[in-house]
């Protein structure tokens, strides 16, 4: 099973993700609704890949990773990013300071675990 950490304030995005990928039958889903929260999970739970969305109140997607990059546990650990607004210039920003990949919103559930695998392929 792969251990993923989703961070998104929207609890039906939580829940369309949640079930995309328990309909995989290959993850193990923790789910956040704030970077805060997320950063208070990793305290006792290492995922394998973290799934963020970009734009949540509070902590960014980006100021949450940069938080986790901190920890020696978390430094390896790939990123996805989720957003509805996927500029070219923002993504290429965002695989700049490590991310694995971005998945523009709205995302299609029946491939966002396959989305998800191939990432994480990337980072190895």
């Amino acid at each position: 099973m792969i251990k993923l950490l989703h961070v998104e304030d929207d609890a039906d995005i939580r829940e369309i993700a949640q079930m995309a990928l328990d309909l995989s039958g290959e993850f193990e889903v923790v789910q956040c609704s704030s970077g805060e929260e997320a950063l208070a999970q990793v305290e006792s739970y290492t995922p394998d890949v973290v799934l963020l969305d970009m734009m949540m109140p509070g902590m960014t997607g980006r100021q949450t990773l940069e938080k986790m990059r901190e920890e020696p546990a978390l430094a390896k650990v790939p990123a996805i990013f989720m957003t509805a607004r996927a500029q070219h210039t923002e993504i290429e920003e965002l695989l700049q300071i490590g991310a694995a990949d971005v998945i523009s919103k709205p995302f299609d559930p029946m491939t966002l675990p396959d989305q998800i695998k191939q990432a994480m392929q990337k980072t190895l």
